[in-house]
């Protein structure tokens, strides 16, 4: 039988706070999403000036992330490269940077998805929530 790794609310808090802080340190308004490694969400926050429509993009971001073991941003460039059928993929609509997963030894803990800002600074963001937590 296996060990099996998972985010407990004081890592949430801590990549959260992670996050939160560079985007204030940049003066970017996003909206920041945490879920699990089935994709659920443990952690929305909408910082003042973000978009409304960035709480529905960080969640699926996020979503996509962990359930791909991968960043979405793989799944975008798949469709910019000409796959577009992979837009039918089941149980995966944030095709878009932003999307980090949270890995320890391969397995997937969950991802952070980012909203609001370029696709690339979305990603830094959740990059920079995740190495709260030393990963």
């Amino acid at each position: 039988m296996k060990t099996k790794f998972e985010l407990e609310l004081a890592d949430v808090k801590r990549i959260a706070a992670a996050a939160e802080a560079e985007a204030l340190k940049n003066q970017w308004a996003v909206t920041i999403a945490i879920v699990d490694d089935g994709g659920h969400l443990l952690w929305l926050q909408r910082l003042d000036g973000a978009p409304a429509i960035s709480s529905h993009i960080a969640p699926a971001k996020a979503h996509t992330a962990a359930l791909g073991r991968r960043e979405s941003k793989v799944y975008e460039d798949v469709i910019n490269g000409g796959r577009t059928s992979f837009l039918s993929a089941p149980a995966v609509a944030g095709m878009l940077e932003g999307g980090v997963p949270i890995l320890k030894d391969g397995q997937s803990l969950g991802a952070v998805g980012v909203s609001g800002v370029k696709s690339s600074e979305d990603a830094q963001i959740a990059r920079a929530g995740i190495a709260a937590i030393g990963l």
